[in-house]
């Protein structure tokens, strides 16, 4: 006997009847060059290089063991011996988030304290990725510049040997800042002998460790193992890449257990080859360098521009807040110039300072693109 009142239905089983039609629901997605034009929101806006994407392209080959035991992967490594040392131990990841919680769970105990700066990407912008996920408290100092120096950590040291305490036993320093400044050689040693005087690490958020290395002109060795690093988070994707990162452990006596948490941790890459390979373009000959040095150069030609302006007062208020050491320009702009700009171009509003917005450069960033900014901000 059938139970149902005329106006009652049976739902359908029907998977065309139930899951949207594709085809109606969302355009397709147009990629015409047009259509997505380059911006100063972020250097992850940029595409992907173009040998980045041959280099994956002729990884594509095959068949080949996972989970690292590639030839690409094996390749990787000598590459970043190459560039690090012999002792260097070298591990791709997909993101930098993951890179850093993986290197400092790594060389750390569950009661470890890492002292950093109050901005650094670690305490401000992984959603407490290294202490929820890592097990390990963050300790934010305040700065000036993004920069921490020997007294800054000094000063953030307490609680050593109180049970009460989390332990501070690492010091991490982002290459380059949040805020684009940059460590000289002579900044990073002083600050690797401190936490070594102290009992500490330092790990170095190396997302943007190549516009910091060619903003100096040195070699990526000289800003890590030569002046006592022992861990490094390396970026890959703000210079180019689809996706990937790596690990890399300076110091042999730390990150034995990298084997074993990189998987728990969700950041092993069954087909590693694809990441080695993109790697493996970007660090074994001077395209990193390249492509670092032309995101900072754009960024040091817009820097020139606003201050022009700036001087000339064609816009009053315009000012240049922190030193344009890679490939970001910080900006005070009033609100009514930014609004106008953004009608061309997005960048983002700094979070951590009133009417400061951030205006980031990417490897692919043409002269043509900073002067339409700079007459978008002007009004031209």
């Amino acid at each position: 006997m059938n139970s149902q009142t005329p106006d009652q239905t049976t739902p359908s089983t029907n998977p065309a009847d139930i899951l949207p039609d594709i085809g109606t629901a969302a355009p397709p997605v147009d990629t015409r060059p047009t259509a997505h034009p380059r911006n100063f929101g972020s250097d992850n806006w940029a595409g992907v290089h173009p040998e980045v994407i041959t280099a994956i392209a002729e990884a594509n080959v095959g068949h080949t063991p996972g989970y690292g035991g590639d030839p690409w992967t094996q390749r990787f490594r000598d590459i970043m011996a190459h560039h690090f040392g012999p002792e260097a131990q070298a591990f791709p990841v997909f993101n930098g988030t993951g890179a850093n919680v993986l290197a400092l769970q790594s060389a750390l105990p569950r009661w470890a304290a890492v002292i950093t700066a109050a901005s650094a990407h670690i305490n401000y912008d992984e959603t407490g990725a290294p202490e929820k996920v890592g097990g390990l408290k963050i300790v934010g100092a305040a700065t000036e510049n993004g920069k921490l120096t020997p007294e800054t950590i000094t000063g953030a040291i307490i609680g050593r040997g109180h049970e009460h305490n989390a332990q501070p036993l690492a010091v991490s320093i982002s290459q380059s800042t949040e805020w684009g400044t940059t460590y000289t050689p002579d900044e990073i040693a002083a600050i690797a002998a401190t936490a070594h005087e102290n009992d500490m690490i330092l790990h170095v958020d190396g997302s943007r460790l190549g516009n910091a290395a060619a903003h100096l002109g040195v070699g990526l060795g000289d800003i890590t193992t030569v002046v006592g690093v022992d861990i490094l988070s390396l970026g890959g994707t703000k210079n180019g890449l689809l996706g990937a990162e790596a690990v890399v452990v300076l110091n042999p006596d730390i990150g034995h257990g990298m084997r074993f948490l990189r998987k728990m941790n969700l950041q092993l890459a069954s087909k590693m080859r694809f990441l080695s390979a993109q790697l493996n373009a970007l660090y074994e000959g001077d395209l990193w360098r390249n492509s670092a040095t032309r995101s900072n150069a754009m960024a040091q030609h817009l820097a020139h521009r606003l201050a022009e302006a700036a001087e000339r007062g064609r816009v009053p208020g315009l000012e240049i807040v922190q030193k344009v050491e890679s490939n970001v320009v910080f900006v005070r702009m009033p609100a009514e110039v930014a609004a106008r700009a953004r009608q061309t171009f997005a960048f983002a509003d700094w979070p951590l300072a009133k009417d400061i917005v951030r205006l980031m450069c990417a490897f692919d960033t043409t002269t043509e693109d900073v002067d339409a900014l700079v007459a978008a901000i002007v009004g031209d």
